[in-house]
């Protein structure tokens, strides 16, 4: 199987990971629908590996969070798929992926992503886990995407809030997944 690596103790820290400036964002979920066009073929909020959460009660620069799948350095989904459907796709940047083939929908890997709301959603389409892959499989897309390629997220927003770095950033909380950048 191409590049599968599942429940390992050893820790491949993936190539790129996709960082937000939530205090950018002005909540158009551009984002969202492009994610959803590339790899479902169709505008639906609801399929997007990528969401844009607006809170009313709040006010800026607390109003929207942008939530995306972390690629974490010891990803607790890869450990607990029973399938391995899920795993680190070590011929792609080490990315996490999902084997939607693979997958029987069971649900742990939302259950075990540590972070609220979970970074893994079940598709409401196939019944499958989906989360981002940083554009690496994107059947409605024609350009190459996954470490050093283009992710339709980015490519939409008009605000550039959202980012590529090779960097790992800090796992434990927002700070490095959410912060200000100048470019």
């Amino acid at each position: 199987m191409t590049g599968k690596f599942p429940n390992s103790d050893v820790l491949l820290p993936a190539e790129e990971y996709i960082v937000v400036n939530s205090k950018k964002c002005q909540g158009c979920q551009r984002c969202m629908l492009a994610c959803s066009l590339v790899h479902e073929g169709e505008a639906n909020l609801s399929l997007s590996r990528i969401q844009v959460m607006q809170n009313i009660l709040e006010k800026w620069p607390d109003d929207i969070k942008i939530v995306q799948c972390r690629q974490c350095v010891d990803p607790e989904c890869v450990k607990s798929c029973p399938s391995g459907a899920l795993f680190i796709d070590t011929e792609n940047g080490n990315i996490r992926v999902v084997n939607e083939e693979e997958c029987t929908g069971c649900g742990l890997c939302v259950e075990a992503c540590p972070f609220t709301p979970s970074r893994i959603n079940i598709s409401i389409r196939t019944g499958k886990a989906i989360k981002c892959d940083l554009c690496l499989h994107t059947p409605y897309w024609d350009k190459k995407g996954g470490p050093d390629g283009r992710q339709a997220c980015i490519e939409v927003c008009p605000q550039k809030a959202i980012k590529l770095v090779k960097a790992t950033p800090f796992q434990q909380d927002d700070s490095e997944y959410d912060f200000i950048f100048t470019d």
